[in-house]
């Protein structure tokens, strides 16, 4: 095999990964305001930032309290992440796991279809209903599907097990807002499950990732 060369530089970039990083968060920093979240939740904030490069995205976040102390200590614990779609559990940095933990995502599971036909909902919706028993101190994460996330709240109020945190970032033109607007309410009716979410049609894999890697690890 012939030696593999780097192409003559032609553009003026920063080109050392981790000057990128270290600059890329100053700049965050710098560009927007993190005053209306608490104070532990900013460095997730920062992180889901980072993911979209979407400044004003901070504005629109909502971020329980407890949200980072009980997410993050449930993970310390060994929870499971439990997500509606297999490109969120696949932006997950498995070295930040503190535990190893399980990212389960039960939408290619053979018993999907029917069970979503036989329910009258999409197969995102569905496939929670499978890892029910595994909800029980979890961090659910859902980031594409409005109805996983309806599907989720209306299992919760239905006495499922409860999980330690949500992460509710689906995306979307039909149903996105609404949803994430129904987990703010929700919570604030008495479910009492900390929660992270994004006003608005924004959301998706990307974003709901690096939600997951922030909480996963204080570490910036």
């Amino acid at each position: 095999m012939s030696e593999i060369k780097r192409p003559p530089k032609r553009f003026d970039y920063i080109d050392d990964g981790a000057a990128i990083y270290v600059d890329s968060f100053a700049t965050i920093r710098r560009e927007t305001g993190f005053d209306h979240l608490p104070a532990d939740a900013e460095r997730v904030a920062v992180r889901m930032v980072h993911g979209t490069g979407q400044i004003d995205l901070a504005h629109d976040l909502v971020i329980h309290d407890d949200l980072v102390s009980t997410a993050r200590t449930a993970l310390q614990l060994g929870a499971p992440i439990i997500t509606d779609a297999h490109m969120v559990a696949s932006g997950v940095t498995r070295a930040r796991l503190p535990k190893d933990n399980e990212v389960l995502c039960a939408l290619r599971d053979p018993q999907v279809p029917a069970l979503a036909k036989s329910m009258g909902t999409t197969r995102s919706a569905a496939a929670l209903s499978l890892l029910e028993d595994r909800f029980d101190g979890a961090v659910i994460a859902i980031g594409n599907a409005p109805t996983a996330l309806f599907h989720l709240l209306e299992m919760l109020l239905d006495g499922a097990p409860r999980p330690a945190a949500i992460v509710g970032c689906p995306v979307g033109f039909i149903g996105a807002a609404e949803s994430k607007q129904a987990l703010e309410e929700t919570v604030h009716e008495g479910l009492g499950i900390p929660f992270l979410t994004i006003r608005g049609r924004r959301g998706g894999s990307a974003m709901t990732a690096s939600a997951l890697n922030a909480l996963a690890q204080e570490k910036e």
